[in-house]
């Protein structure tokens, strides 16, 4: 997207910024920090309450803010407005960043392994159809850093519901792979996410993936897998300027 650097602005952030929510004060300098690389004002983001469902909300003239009520468990935002900072959180999770030039909006999707198997991606599409008259043509994706199939591994259990979900999926074998453990499996989300886009009526050179995986970076970004529940947050944010 960096062809529309005069349209949006976006970013994803590396350690040691962390947006978990645990010392809202150190949150939001490094909030500020962000906010002032980016020429953004900190008072226009939006950070909803994610709770890795399907929900995704439309941001038009509500209050900014973290965790505001209007955004309590969403994981999804979309606007056609300027500077509206739409800022999501992941440590492990894929951020589909979306942009239409043509209709100039922009979303930000939070889709960790449940919103991948509840096909966040595909609700995304459908609201930038129905509400803002997107031709998914036209719909770029960029796919930030996120556990690759490299690293998440899965009991039989997890593997079993992929496989019911999304077997008629031509990709299938390359979406659930046998670890060297015989009861564990691999499985790729960024790439049912990929399918689910292209299905979608994304074209294939417009999906666009950073190939970075955050647990073999995890001096980098923070990795749920790796920390657990000490696990900081990246940020991944976008706005129309």
């Amino acid at each position: 997207m960096l062809e529309f650097s005069d349209k949006i602005k976006h970013c994803y952030t590396l350690k040691p910024l962390d947006f978990n929510i645990g010392d809202m004060e150190s949150v939001k300098k490094d909030y500020e920090k962000i906010c002032t690389s980016l020429n953004l004002n900190l008072r226009n983001i939006y950070r909803p309450s994610q709770t890795h469902s399907t929900n995704i909300k439309c941001v038009d003239d509500q209050i900014p803010g973290i965790y505001t009520p209007e955004f309590q468990e969403t994981d999804g935002l979309i606007t056609d407005k300027q500077n509206k900072v739409l800022s999501l959180t992941f440590a492990d999770c894929i951020c589909l960043y979306f942009y239409d030039p043509i209709q100039n909006v922009i979303a930000c999707i939070h889709s960790g392994w449940k919103g991948t198997y509840g096909e966040i991606a595909k609700n995304a599409v459908r609201i930038l159809k129905t509400e803002y008259n997107v031709e998914p043509k036209n719909l770029i994706c960029c796919i930030s850093p996120s556990i690759r199939d490299c690293c998440f591994e899965v009991s039989e259990d997890v593997k079993d519901m992929f496989y019911e979900k999304f077997k008629g999926f031509k990709e299938i074998k390359d979406i659930i792979k046998k670890s060297e453990d015989n009861n564990k499996y691999y499985i790729d989300t960024v790439l049912i996410n990929k399918v689910i886009l292209k299905k979608e009526g994304l074209r294939e050179a417009n999906i666009i993936d950073s190939g970075i995986c955050t647990k073999c970076e995890k001096n980098k970004m923070h990795s749920y897998r790796e920390d657990k529940e000490k696990a900081g947050r990246n940020t991944g944010i976008i706005t129309l300027i």
